[in-house]
Formats: structure tokens, sequence, C-alpha cells
């Protein structure tokens, strides 16, 4: 696995973490890199992309939502919510990555942690998201 799957994989913890721990950004930070070495490289993406994703949290949900056809945030998975929020967060904070690089990113980490329908919402929902971002393109 590659560093950047591994740091997107640590994102996806984090912010589960925070989500049903409801810590804030810095106490999941602490407590989750206390438990874990440096991770070699893997490490500060993964730190930038929680931190994006918490900062920007305000902008990210309502993208999601907007793309989710009557879900609400609190009634998905909360595997899915997080995966996507991470990966909007990548969208947002990483212009030059690609989106459909960050796309099949997020679904091989949905395909790990979650389920084969989850897949495919997550999958709808980033399209929709990356579209809107690009201006309706």
């Amino acid at each position: 696995m590659g560093n950047r799957r591994k740091s997107r994989e640590l994102a996806l913890q984090m912010l589960f973490q925070a989500d049903m721990g409801h810590q804030d950004m810095e106490q999941v930070r602490r407590t989750f890199w206390a438990e874990r070495s440096a991770e070699d490289d893997a490490h500060d993406f993964a730190d930038d992309l929680f931190r994006l994703a918490m900062e920007r949290n305000g902008e990210i949900d309502p993208l999601i939502v907007r793309h989710a056809e009557h879900w609400r945030m609190e009634r998905m998975a909360a595997v899915d919510r997080n995966v996507l929020r991470a990966a909007v967060a990548e969208f947002l904070g990483f212009p030059k990555t690609p989106r459909p690089v960050v796309i099949n990113e997020a679904l091989e980490i949905a395909r790990k942690f979650s389920t084969p329908e989850s897949v495919q919402f997550i999958n709808g929902v980033l399209d929709g998201v990356a579209r809107e971002l690009d201006g309706g393109k």
C-alpha cells in the first residue's frame, strides 16, 4: 500500500475517532499519534487531511448533504460520512490531485472499511461534489 493510501486511512481513523468520541481536533491528534509510531511519510499527509476536514467541516458537510439525496449526515454510517469528509477535504485542500484519483482512493478505502452498497453511495456523492466544485462540468 502506498503512503498516500495509508495517510488517507489514518485520516479516516482520526475523523472517525473525532466523530464517535466527540473530541476536539487537538485531543484526537494527541491520543491518535501517541498510540502510533511516526508512520514515516504517511503521518504528515494524514494530519493535513484530518486538520483540513475538521477546520472546514462547516463547508464540507453541506457539500456532502447536497449530493446525498435525502440523507442527513447523522443518518449515514459513520465510516461512510468520514470517508466522504476526508475525500471532500482533499478536493478542497489539494486541488492538484486529480478528482478521479481522490474518488478512486475513497472507494478503495470504502471497500476495505464499509459495505458494497456504501461504495456505490460514496461514488455517487463524490461524483456530484466534484462536479459542483468544477462549476457543474
